[in-house]
């Protein structure tokens, strides 16, 4: 599985004149292309395939581009000339991507969600069966780390940022990030927790990764240490978790289409998720904070944390009762730009 980056043209070197919507599109099809030579190529009986399966032609690809993002505005603060490590960058945004996606594979199976669909498509326990889609998130999880530590003919990366990529990795997916995050939802069936459990639960299951590819980034772009520590605060701020709460709406008031996975999974008894039964008000105050917003409308109750104790569905499988209507939620939250949540 050896991995050589391509160079992805065009790099801004202006943040501050970046056209969005041209510098997503350029990185994006960057990623997908690493992601399309690297992944699963060799791998015996059939496991490349499931590799493949659970990685290719799917998802936001939010992470990597936060690796890309703050490599670039790292390197134009420290005034570097071209791009440094960019062979790096794109090396991490990957492999960030193969810990989501890892992450995604085993969540699906049936000791954890039970989920058959994600990204429009059946599950890859569902697709490949439970044995070989356990191994494809093994080998995802370890060719990530793989591909930040390539061969030592390749002199392009110091060995320095190597073991750096790997440690930061390494703490955004373990008991200190997403797996520690994923211990504590499935150890919270069966009780309520508090607002700070909530969003301390959130913090390492969905932030960790998150501010982790900021970090990497960082490392990248060879950031001068003020502005490591600004980004790694950015990172800390955008990966708090307050997404997942936009996540647990749309679950329950959007459809399996819309999001791409199974409507009201998050409500199963086997993990607990936040859902709203107070006004429109409660959830926006979450997930406006997020992005900047006040919430509007009318109701200022707190959101409600529900232990799931039923076989599938809210409540034992009966719906959740909710009192606004999606349409209520659509005008009032910052649905567009996580449409099918950071999960996706």
């Amino acid at each position: 599985m050896s991995a050589v980056a391509a160079p992805v043209p065009g790099h801004p070197q202006d943040m501050q004149a970046l056209d969005f919507t041209a510098w997503s599109q350029a990185h994006l099809t960057a990623v997908e292309a690493a992601l399309g030579r690297w992944v699963g190529h060799g791998a015996p009986a059939g496991l490349g395939e499931a590799m493949r399966y659970a990685v290719l032609d799917g998802g936001k690809r939010l992470r990597p581009l936060l690796v890309l993002a703050a490599q670039e505005a790292a390197s134009s603060a420290a005034g570097h000339g071209g791009q440094p490590h960019a062979e790096a960058a794109l090396r991490a945004a990957c492999a960030v991507e193969l810990i989501h996606a890892y992450s995604l594979v085993h969540d699906d199976m049936p000791c954890m969600d039970n989920d058959v669909l994600r990204r429009g498509k059946p599950t890859v326990h569902v697709q490949f069966g439970q044995a070989q889609a356990l191994l494809a998130g093994d080998a995802l999880q370890a060719f990530a780390f793989e591909l930040l530590a390539p061969d030592e003919a390749d002199t392009r990366i110091p060995p320095a940022i190597q073991a750096t990529l790997c440690r930061l990795l390494a703490r955004a997916a373990g008991s200190a990030g997403m797996a520690g995050g994923q211990a504590i939802d499935l150890a919270s069936v069966g009780r309520a927790l508090t607002e700070d459990e909530l969003r301390h639960m959130h913090r390492l299951k969905t932030g960790a990764l998150l501010q982790g590819s900021v970090l990497m980034g960082a490392v990248c772009g060879q950031a001068a240490p003020g502005a490591f520590g600004a980004l790694a605060d950015y990172g800390a701020a955008g990966g708090a978790g307050r997404s997942r709460s936009v996540d647990d709406i749309l679950d329950v008031v959007a459809d399996s289409a819309t999001l791409g996975k199974t409507a009201g999974q998050g409500c199963s008894c086997r993990q607990a998720h936040l859902c709203f039964t107070a006004g429109p008000g409660a959830g926006a105050g979450l997930c406006a904070g997020a992005a900047g917003r006040s919430p509007g409308g009318p109701g200022s109750q707190r959101p409600a944390r529900h232990a799931r104790t039923g076989s599938t569905g809210c409540h034992g499988g009966a719906p959740l009762a909710l009192t606004w209507t999606p349409a209520d939620t659509a005008a009032r939250l910052p649905l567009a730009p996580v449409r099918g949540g950071f999960g996706a």
